[in-house]
């Protein structure tokens, strides 16, 4: 069976078409992503703006598009997360991609995000009995998940999102050291819920290696790898080492950045020059509250994860 996944980002729009078989393995026939910015104008205020909807549904006009391209595909299924499960007015948005392809939008959970990240880790990522702790950086949300080969001990889905902290704060260019310990602040309150306190949940299930996925960190990723490994394409692995001290010394490089002088970085995702820099401030947030010790980029995530989820539905 072909099966086409849309995943409905905050910032990215995210096409995945693979072959499935009945023992659930399968074939990536295609991987390609649109940035949409869903979320942008109207991420805090919970609600999608019209030229939102516009970019959004343009995004799966080209999807669809690609589609097309690649013959008969049997089954569709486009995936909502942050910004759309936020929005009060996102089933103007459900409503407009159903009336023009014919298919409607699963807007899951925070906890279902979190889930399916990591049956899209696991794929990649071979895990052991130590414990690890991954993260997973959107526009709109982020999922933490600790885990082992034996699989999650904790997960939550935190709105703490790269367009919110955007939206939120406006950073100058480049950003203040004022405005860095601002946000800092401001992700310590929210990983710190009642119920839901990340520093907790580490203290219960210890975990000293850092995974991330999506964006934020294939940025981090690509740059590193551009020093470090100029020959390797990012894009085409599975997952990548950052050492620290590479992570170190580019996440300086960022803060002290401006946004032209980032454009013109090796490697760097053009899309991004804006949400890499609160993106940074929460990976080296992350590695210095918790004490983290190792940095690895997967790149399976929640389209992965939806695969194994919805081929057998």
């Amino acid at each position: 069976m072909r099966l086409a996944i849309i995943d409905i980002g905050t910032n990215t729009i995210n096409l995945l078409v693979a072959d499935t078989k009945p023992n659930g393995a399968y074939n990536i026939i295609s991987s390609t992503k649109v940035t949409a910015r869903l979320g942008k104008g109207g991420i805090n205020d919970g609600r999608l703006t019209p030229e939102a909807i516009k970019r959004g549904l343009d995004a799966i006009d080209t999807h669809m598009k690609t589609l097309a391209s690649l013959g008969k595909v049997d089954k569709i299924v486009a995936v909502g997360t942050s910004a759309m499960r936020n929005a009060a007015n996102a089933d103007e948005f459900s409503k407009a991609v159903e009336e023009k392809y014919g298919f409607g939008i699963r807007i899951i959970s925070g906890e279902e995000e979190a889930r399916m990240i990591f049956d899209g880790v696991k794929q990649v990522m071979p895990l052991g009995r130590e414990r690890v702790l991954i993260l997973d950086i959107g526009g709109g949300s982020c999922e933490f998940i600790i885990a082992n080969k034996d699989g999650v001990a904790w997960a939550h889905s935190y709105e703490l999102g790269m367009a919110r902290i955007l939206d939120k704060f406006h950073p100058s260019d480049p950003i203040t050291h004022k405005e860095v310990m601002a946000i800092e602040a401001y992700i310590r309150q929210g990983v710190s819920q009642e119920g839901a306190n990340l520093y907790d949940a580490i203290r219960n299930f210890p975990a000293t290696t850092l995974v991330g996925t999506s964006g934020s960190f294939d940025t981090i990723a690509s740059l590193v790898a551009a020093r470090n490994h100029p020959l390797l394409n990012v894009a085409l692995s599975t997952s990548y080492e950052i050492p620290m001290p590479s992570f170190d010394e580019t996440y300086r490089k960022l803060i002290a950045s401006t946004a032209d002088e980032r454009k013109t970085m090796g490697n760097m995702d053009q899309a991004r020059i804006d949400l890499i820099v609160p993106g940074a401030i929460f990976i080296n947030f992350v590695l210095t509250e918790l004490k983290m010790e190792r940095l690895y980029q997967c790149g399976f995530a929640l389209k992965q994860g939806s695969v194994l989820n919805f081929a057998t539905e």
